[in-house]
């Protein structure tokens, strides 16, 4: 029986673990930070969303897969980020559901 699959360098988790820290210690600042609330949301999601990309890419091993893995996994994301581009700018020009 032979095996087809590439063997793969075990990553560093180490690093990854620390980069996570990092990450984590920004976003508490952005949080802190005196800043426009839209620019702390926006900052506080790309963080968010970098974090989730690192522990996909190593924790779930997802670096190492093939392509088209790659294209399943960011399909959605994708589409979610078009779906928000375009119902943000009607969720704020429709303020009634802010609280008074």
């Amino acid at each position: 029986m032979s095996s087809n699959t590439q063997q793969h360098a075990e990553p560093n988790y180490w690093y990854v673990w620390l980069a996570l820290l990092i990450l984590t210690l920004v976003e508490l600042g952005v949080a802190k930070a005196p800043m426009p609330k839209a620019a702390m949301v926006f900052l506080l999601c790309v963080l968010a969303l970098a974090k989730a990309a690192l522990v996909a890419m190593y924790f779930m091993h997802l670096k190492f897969e093939r392509y088209a893995l790659m294209l399943i996994v960011v399909t959605p994301l994708l589409l979610s980020a078009i779906l928000y581009i375009g119902l943000v700018p009607d969720a704020i020009t429709h303020v009634h559901w802010l609280p008074k």
